[in-house]
């Protein structure tokens, strides 16, 4: 038997937090007791009787003395007894899961409490808050220990995962590199990939070119690589923009017999923004009028130069009518990819780039979706932009419906609530709520753009992005009437670069402002300046709308003058320091409602009440400060000139002595030049 934990005699009564200290008891509990055993006790602060103690400890005694084996013939079920209300083994905790913050009324609901009781709880804990204030899953989780309730949060579940997915990427597998294919119209980039892969893909395309982004795994040589066919016609610019940001690779055809042509120009610019390594592909080297020297040298204008001329530019002529070079070309790619080490773990939720959405009459919105990571599976929640859904089917580039989609795969996802907006990311999460919450959040910051609606960059806040340490860099795309006058404009602005600001001449070519260089201007956070031209069609409405900084100049001086003017803003103003003047210490009056005044003589320059002061005796600084009183005999003066007596104080100051110097002087700020 138990032995009983006797209380101290000669005790006429005893406080109740005493005694469940006495039998290691939770005064909770022994309040509860108390109660049960008709004891008005309310507090642990409260008194009771030694008798009520006694019968207390009896019952303690009586919970815990084990019952006695009987023979089973004489066994004599027991009559029922009240349970005491102090029990050994506390019941498990009710836990409720939340996925994050949580405002005091829904935590309220949860817990089964009334609002008040978790914000008198709150306040026990130092926060004031409103039944609709949120507050932190800590926060939440210590309210929930008061009512007995554990909280099991789902950021638990993501950090869970997340080192889950850490422990993983220590086996990242290597993953298809994602190449696209970019040049002019007709220059032969979808006779290429239909060499490739050995389908007549061209014959579909309405007059030869391809009207949309279409893209392809096959597998050569035993590797698979993900080709992505961007549109080479001028219109289709916004389209080969986003090629060129979700690849590994770009490959830039052109053709022998006609070189580097404009778009073919845009096209290296979209993949040196996008910064992906550019192999060249001189097509057509079967035709007589082919000149692959010629297409070499073209190519060292616009900062291409081939291996072979000693630069970094990889070169390979092949013909994609006969086949010829093809195999080299591939080499060159699984190359290229290899050096690049691409990566990626099939273990995690997929992410991805919607390349291509539409909305088909009879399936509903579709959406073809790169993925760059992970791997997507039907079933799987996702959202992407403001738009949410659940994977309902895949189907691979070949029509196939298949169950799951590894990375650098593209593939068509059926299932979004909406069209998604081409560009944006594709995600995977955990559940419907979270989808919609996420994508809800994106709608809101895509509705409130649209709203505030401002520019992409311009002159006037590219001051202030760069003193936020945004941009060191002034993007410009320079549009001109000809040749001539772009060499002369690119010559005077990049002059104006500086070790702190950089003129990067992203873009510029002779004819009208287009929407291929809104776009790229859009991509780039880029500036469009127009010497001599216009607008082409509908240009000037696309970069209204898209808040782009275009401006048009007849006179390059200007030109230069806004630029420079923009640049100079960018860099931090010169502190000068002006000395005004000097006085010479003559002698020393004491006031005891002034204090200290020394009178002085203006040696030179002037003494301006308000400036800077400094104090000098035997050229060792005393004291600097503001010259805060100026007087001439007993009058105040705004400055006293050179010959003229003053007495000058200052509050903080007052250790003057006969022969100290007081220079007197102002900062001035000036504009750094370039």
């Amino acid at each position: 038997m138990t032995a009983k934990k006797s209380l101290p005699a000669g005790r006429q009564g005893i406080k109740v937090s005493k005694l469940a200290e006495d039998l290691s008891l939770d005064p909770k509990d022994l309040l509860k007791t108390l109660k049960d055993l008709g004891v008005a006790a309310k507090t642990s602060a409260s008194m009771i009787s030694e008798e009520d103690a006694k019968a207390v400890e009896e019952l303690l005694a009586k919970a815990k003395k084990p019952k006695e084996e009987k023979p089973a013939e004489t066994m004599i079920e027991p009559e029922k007894e009240v349970a005491p209300a102090i029990e050994i083994k506390t019941p498990p905790k009710r836990s409720i899961t939340i996925s994050g913050d949580i405002n005091v009324k829904d935590l309220a609901e949860k817990l089964e409490v009334k609002p008040g009781n978790v914000i008198k709880e709150l306040m026990r804990l130092g926060i004031l808050a409103t039944i609709n204030q949120r507050i932190d899953v800590n926060v939440a989780r210590e309210v929930a220990k008061v009512f007995d309730v554990e909280i099991i949060s789902k950021l638990k579940e993501k950090a869970e995962t997340a080192a889950v997915q850490k422990e993983e990427a220590a086996h990242l597998i290597h993953r298809p590199p994602i190449v696209v294919v970019m040049g002019h119209v007709d220059h032969g980039k979808t006779k290429l990939l239909d060499a490739i892969r050995k389908t007549n893909v061209i014959a579909t395309e309405h007059g030869g070119i391809t009207q949309h982004i279409g893209a392809y795994q096959v597998e050569v040589k035993g590797k698979k690589v993900t080709f992505l066919d961007t549109p080479g016609h001028e219109a289709f610019t916004a389209l080969r923009s986003r090629g060129a940001k979700v690849t590994d690779i770009a490959v830039l055809v052109v053709a022998a017999d006609d070189g580097i042509m404009p778009q073919t120009v845009e096209a290296i610019n979209h993949a040196k923004a996008a910064g992906v390594p550019i192999i060249v592909a001189i097509n057509k080297i079967d035709k007589p009028e082919a000149d692959i020297e010629r297409v070499k040298k073209q190519m060292t204008e616009h900062e291409l130069v081939p291996e072979e001329w000693g630069g970094k530019t990889v070169v390979v002529p092949i013909s994609a009518k006969q086949g010829t070079g093809i195999d080299e070309l591939l080499d060159m790619i699984f190359l290229t990819a290899d050096i690049q080490e691409l990566k990626a773990n099939p273990a995690r939720s997929a992410t991805g780039i919607v390349i291509e959405a539409k909305l088909d009459k009879g399936r509903g919105p579709v959406a073809t979706v790169l993925i760059g990571n992970g791997t997507l599976e039907i079933g799987d929640t996702f959202y992407v932009g403001g738009v949410s859904g659940k994977v309902r089917a895949l189907i691979d580039d070949k029509g196939k419906n298949i169950k799951k989609a590894l990375p650098s795969q593209p593939v068509e996802v059926l299932g979004s609530e909406s069209v998604p907006v081409p560009g944006e990311v594709f995600r995977v999460v955990h559940d419907d709520q979270t989808a919609r919450k996420l994508s809800e959040k994106k709608r809101m910051e895509i509705e409130q753009a649209k709203q505030i609606k401002g520019k992409v960059l311009s002159l006037e806040d590219f001051s202030r992005t760069v003193k936020e340490g945004v941009r060191k860099d002034l993007n410009i795309i320079l549009k001109a009437d000809v040749q001539g006058s772009i060499e002369a404009i690119k010559n005077l602005l990049q002059n104006l670069t500086t070790s702190d600001v950089r003129v990067n001449m992203l873009h510029s070519g002779a004819g009208g402002i287009s929407e291929s260089d809104v776009m790229l201007a859009v991509a780039s956070k880029a500036i469009i300046i127009g010497f001599n031209v216009s607008y082409e069609g509908g240009t000037k409405l696309l970069a209204d709308d898209k808040g782009v900084d275009t401006r048009i100049y007849n006179i390059i001086y200007q030109i230069a003058d806004d630029v420079k003017a923009a640049m100079t803003g960018l860099l931090e103003p010169v502190r000068e320091e002006v000395v005004l003047g000097h006085a010479a210490v003559k002698a020393i009056f004491k006031y005891s409602k002034v204090g200290v005044i020394a009178g002085c003589i203006v040696k030179d320059g002037k003494m301006l009440r308000g400036a800077y002061m400094r104090v000098l005796r035997e050229e060792k600084k005393l004291y600097e400060g503001k010259l805060e009183s100026l007087k001439r005999f007993k009058e105040d003066a705004k400055e006293v000139l050179t010959g003229f007596e003053c007495g000058i104080s200052v509050s903080g100051f007052n250790d003057f002595a006969e022969g100290d110097i007081i220079e007197c002087f102002e900062i001035r700020t000036a504009a750094r030049k370039l």
